[in-house]
């Protein structure tokens, strides 16, 4: 059993949402939280109890809301505070939760902290962004901006060059360099607080938690994370003591850290050591029928092993930083590759759109900073109306293009569709709410993840049940051992299982989830 879990987790299935390509409301090409309130009837009805919304707060948009310039207000663009806070109240009336996205790690250069610190009197802002003394001097551990302000020094940044980092301070400082602070400093303990009283404010106003932004950014120079733990243990103290049901959950890719921080769950990422992208994207992925599954399995289970269960290893359909789960895998694959998805431990993630196979469209300018990622940003299609139904403003006025092949794939068309992806997702989702074993806390045994070989195959188990799950996304026939003898079926795409001679043979194109 997993430790310190809020109970709805358990059984939590989430649903991404990228607001400014969800659904408008309001014909202005851009998507707002009154279009949200619009389709949460259609979240609860594909069986998803959660959402996770990507950044809402005011902002310049160079790097889509990831570049805070108030914490504390939503960006009109989306909607008033007031329109996030009915949001809330919709989401809970339908017994669902909803975390906020939370960027603690840098600003705008917008931002009033940051005008404030750039200038050169000392002041309460001058210490909350980390600043060399001259600016012949870089940032150690980081990029910098420099020649903007009055103040003498170089400001280090986090991602883009607009992206000032917030001061956190220095693992261990170099005494040389007096600049350097340590995280017991009083401006990154004034930074901490600053973050403390952002969360108490939207936790108050009603949002279940937040996902964090680039988790593992904090301290700089930091030796195996452990400045970064010892800020995230600092901030969970606070929420456990004033917010004990607020959920956290960190991109870090590293769940022996994150979960050590306090977080509840780890996203498992396209970078980092996870082998995550041997699944879904790479030259070769797992579930296009022609990868190698085994590195992915061997670093889960190492990860498993080093977070000591203190937390949840969540494995996402995608998200917005990625191409389209469908850009490498297609058609009958795509419902094995949820299959997976909805039959592992930890939380479940669908990046909306993922649940019809909406495709990464090729060849956009970058948008807001997204680069090659804006291809995986394209509005929502719902049904075959102007827009598939996002947004009834002119099509040129969309925040991205939308995907224009006559046969997109729709939310109308789907649900019409027994066969298709979205009812399959529905399937596999109301499967695993059926099943204890196939949720969050159960557990999980690999029987077989041979490299360079299929199927996958491994066992979801509890006090109540054991539940064989086997994944064949190959084009052939594969067999594996198997000592126990299959009883009722549970689940099945494709062809049925066959025991030959004290093995299973799956089927080309399978899966199977079987009692035994």
């Amino acid at each position: 059993m997993y430790r310190n879990l809020p109970a709805w987790l358990y059984n939590a299935v989430f649903y991404e949402i990228y607001p400014q390509s969800f659904k408008d409301s309001n014909a202005d090409g851009i998507g707002d939280f009154n279009g949200i309130i619009e389709k949460l009837d259609y979240i609860k009805d594909l069986g998803c109890t959660a959402i996770w919304l990507n950044p809402c707060f005011e902002s310049p948009f160079r790097d889509a809301g990831y570049d805070v310039s108030d914490y504390y207000k939503t960006a009109p663009r989306y909607g008033t505070n007031e329109e996030l806070k009915l949001l809330f109240d919709e989401v809970h009336k339908r017994d669902m939760h909803i975390l906020l996205d939370l960027v603690p790690g840098h600003t705008s250069v917008d931002h009033e902290w940051f005008r404030q610190s750039m200038k050169s009197e000392r002041n309460e802002f001058s210490d909350r962004y980390i600043w060399t003394d001259n600016i012949w001097e870089e940032p150690t551990g980081c990029a910098s901006i420099r020649g903007i302000s009055d103040r003498d020094g170089s400001c280090g940044v986090n991602f883009f060059s607009h992206q000032p980092a917030l001061n956190y301070g220095y693992y261990k400082p170099d005494p040389q360099k007096k600049w350097q602070q340590s995280v017991d400093d009083d401006g990154p303990q004034e930074t901490i607080k600053a973050v403390k009283d952002i969360m108490r404010f939207w936790l108050t106003m009603g949002c279940d938690g937040f996902r964090v932004d680039m988790a593992g950014s904090l301290v700089k120079c930091d030796e195996d994370g452990k400045g970064t733990i010892k800020v995230w243990q600092n901030i969970r103290a606070f929420l456990d003591a004033e917010f004990p049901d607020a959920v956290m959950i960190s991109e870090w890719g590293e769940p022996d850290k994150s979960l050590q921080g306090g977080f509840h769950m780890d996203f498992l990422l396209h970078f980092g050591p996870s082998h995550y992208n041997d699944l879904f994207r790479c030259e070769a992925p797992f579930f296009s029928g022609n990868g190698d599954v085994s590195e992915f399995v061997k670093k889960y289970k190492e990860s498993c092993e080093k977070s000591e269960r203190k937390g949840l290893i969540c494995i996402p359909s995608g998200n917005h930083d990625m191409d389209r789960l469908s850009h490498s895998i297609h058609g009958d694959k795509l419902k094995i590759a949820f299959a997976f998805l909805m039959t592992m431990p930890g939380v479940p993630f669908i990046y909306y759109g993922d649940e019809i196979g909406m495709r990464y469209v090729e060849g956009l300018t970058s948008v807001e900073g997204g680069y090659g990622r804006t291809g995986s940003r394209s509005p929502m299609q719902w049904d075959d109306s102007l827009n598939a139904g996002f947004s009834n403003a002119p099509k040129e006025s969309l925040y991205i293009p939308q995907d224009n092949a006559a046969d997109r794939p729709t939310v109308k068309e789907q649900l019409t569709d027994s066969d298709s992806l979205l009812c399959e997702v529905k399937r596999l989702i109301a499967i695993r709410q059926a099943h204890t074993a196939l949720q969050s806390n159960g557990e999980i045994e690999f029987v077989y993840a041979e490299k360079d070989k299929y199927p996958l195959a491994y066992t979801r188990t509890n006090d109540t049940e054991r539940l064989l799950v086997i994944l064949n996304p190959s084009d052939t026939e594969t067999m594996i051992p198997f000592s126990h003898a299959l009883q009722e079926k549970v689940y099945e795409f494709g062809d049925a299982i066959r025991e030959i001679n004290g093995k299973l043979a799956a089927a080309p194109c399978s899966a199977s989830i079987y009692r035994f």
